[in-house]
């Protein structure tokens, strides 16, 4: 598959198998978000690889609580208004159940702290594409992230004080087999040539 490839046949995976992510993949897959660009070259992202089920599921049932606090206004937007609807019903797994959550995060009061993750977890999502990986982003970490038990939880698996959750990624083996790689149409994005 070349990158063109890679690119345009990236899709969203929101089905598991629980099969495990072999490490030299994984590794590969972080490498690629380690050399995407950075705001000067500055290379502060920070990746946390969580492959623990205990520690996955805690998340999933902070998520959970922390959502289902919150309440739905007409200005909410459409996918956290999702992920407050779901955990008020309860049973809600923000990650898919993916065997992988890798989240991304950069120092709080840096400029470039959110461009900075989103090129990582776009390198390694289109990576995980050319190694018949699922992948899918990941925003729920990011709208907790100043949540008090979220906060200690992130902390607790190597987060630093003075950084925030930007961007994570959900990762695994589609649970039908290889990812979904047919091409959606573009109904946006609109291109200006001068």
């Amino acid at each position: 598959m070349d990158t063109f490839d890679a690119i345009i046949t990236r899709r969203s995976t929101r089905g598991y198998s629980s099969a495990p992510v072999e490490r030299d993949k994984l590794e590969k897959i972080i490498e690629a978000g380690r050399f995407a660009p950075s705001g000067g070259n500055n290379q502060t992202n920070h990746f946390i690889v969580v492959q623990n089920p205990d520690v996955l599921q805690k998340l999933a049932t902070l998520a959970q609580e922390a959502f289902a606090k919150m309440e739905v206004t007409p200005e909410t937007y459409s996918s956290l208004k999702t992920s407050i609807l779901l955990s008020k019903k309860g049973g809600y797994v923000f990650h898919y159940n993916a065997p992988v959550l890798i989240i991304v995060a950069n120092q709080k009061n840096y400029g470039n702290n959110m461009a900075d993750c989103a090129v990582a977890v776009e390198n390694m999502m289109i990576a995980a594409n050319e190694l018949d990986l699922g992948s899918c982003w990941i925003n729920q970490i990011h709208w907790l992230t100043e949540d008090e038990k979220i906060f200690a939880c992130l902390r607790s698996l190597g987060l630093k004080e003075n950084e925030r959750v930007y961007a994570s990624m959900a990762l695994g083996y589609a649970k039908d087999g290889k990812p979904n790689r047919k091409p959606l149409p573009r109904k946006g994005n609109e291109v200006t040539y001068v």
